[in-house]
């Protein structure tokens, strides 16, 4: 049964993604996947902190919220692949800042997440 609420989680958390990768952006540093994954990571932190402090969220809850949708919604494995090949057309400027910048806002984005949850629960 799991298995169909990650299904389910995930066709929606895709179908977000793919919603914000419709916003005319054109740039030269990929500021829509570093957008994606800077809300999935408040997302998930948000999540999990929810999850931590209630008892009445099931789990299937947290496989369709945590699992299916912020898997599928975030796009690390895009980003892999961009900072690839910034790094490969010796863009090694805009290559560094972007990871650089993915990894330490997406981290603050799970403490912000998870202590936005605080304040939501009281």
């Amino acid at each position: 049964m799991g298995f169909l609420f990650v299904a389910m989680g995930g066709a929606v958390g895709a179908a977000g993604r793919y919603a914000i990768s419709l916003i005319p952006c054109k740039t030269a540093f990929p500021t829509l996947t570093f957008i994606t994954n800077i809300a999935g990571a408040v997302l998930i932190g948000f999540i999990v902190g929810i999850a931590e402090s209630k008892e009445d969220l099931s789990p299937n809850a947290v496989l369709f919220l945590k699992t299916g949708l912020c898997g599928g919604f975030t796009t690390f494995s895009t980003f892999s692949l961009e900072a690839y090949n910034l790094f490969h057309n010796k863009d090694y400027l805009t290559g560094g800042l972007y990871a650089g910048l993915s990894v330490a806002c997406c981290i603050f984005g799970i403490f912000c997440g998870k202590k936005l949850a605080m304040l939501v629960k009281g």
